[in-house]
């Protein structure tokens, strides 16, 4: 069921730089020197409070910041892994990312998903609704982004690169088939194969080639490279690390960014 074509890819490192438990100056010093390591794609991701550690601690609001990278950055792409679709207006979103698309030249890839973490809609005045009622709601907003973007005087630098997070294989899988170039996977290589299939099946469904859509995979800060070997057989090409404050550890960036040049040779 696995289109091996989809391994012709080169291998791209991402590195999520979660912006809990340090300050902004910390931040965009890590953003710079991920950069300078040869990171290829810089995330962030969409909350209001830390996901780990103390959940009061320290934290900054995504977009604003993706705005500040597309300034400090010169390479790398930038984008939220993932954006919470329920934050904010379709069109405005589209905006937004429109914008920051222009600020950076062309570099950002807009990350979305449904969203999750209930404290962020209470405490922000969304409604937290279902898992299903908010799937819903994506569905409805990827055909309103796409639509504003063509119509925003000016238009986006290029097609802007949606990735799609989440792994549901009734609808999340669904809208990957239909909206994405990039779906981003939290599973491990076993349960990813599986999914994978299903992926393709809607692909045959809406008449997509799955070729057409590169596969992410979450593989934390301290996974042993040359488990990327395995997610590579599968057709996984892009592979992010994820790092936290209060000091974040490039370590495994590192150690990636190793294995990434030794695959692509």
């Amino acid at each position: 069921m696995i289109n091996q074509d989809t391994t012709t890819r080169p291998v791209r490192i991402g590195l999520q730089l979660q912006p809990q438990h340090m300050d902004y100056a910390t931040i965009r010093r890590v953003a710079s020197k991920a950069e300078e390591l040869g990171a290829d794609i810089l995330f962030n991701w969409d909350h209001f409070y830390p996901l780990y550690g103390e959940k009061d601690g320290p934290h900054f609001e995504c977009w604003t910041m993706l705005a500040a990278w597309a300034e400090s950055t010169s390479r790398v792409e930038i984008g939220a892994l993932v954006t919470c679709n329920s934050h904010r207006n379709p069109e405005l979103l589209a905006d937004m990312a429109r914008t920051v698309d222009h600020i950076s030249d062309g570099r950002l890839i807009l990350g979305i998903g449904s969203g999750w973490f209930e404290r962020d809609y209470t405490e922000y005045g969304y409604e937290f609704g279902t898992a299903g009622g908010r799937l819903d709601d994506l569905a409805t907003a990827l055909p309103r982004i796409e639509s504003r973007w063509g119509k925003l005087n000016p238009p986006p630098t290029r097609k802007i690169p949606v990735l799609i997070g989440g792994g549901g294989e009734k609808k999340t899988l669904r809208l990957v088939a239909k909206h994405a170039d990039i779906w981003h996977s939290f599973a491990d290589a076993a349960v990813l194969e599986h999914k994978l299939g299903v992926l393709h099946g809607h692909c045959e469904t809406v008449g997509r080639d799955p070729s057409e859509i590169e596969v992410s995979v979450e593989i934390g800060g301290s996974t042993d490279p040359k488990d990327g070997d395995r997610f590579r057989e599968l057709g996984a090409s892009l592979f992010t690390v994820g790092v936290g404050g209060p000091e974040p550890d490039l370590g495994p960036l590192r150690e990636w960014l190793a294995w990434r040049d030794a695959t692509n040779k």
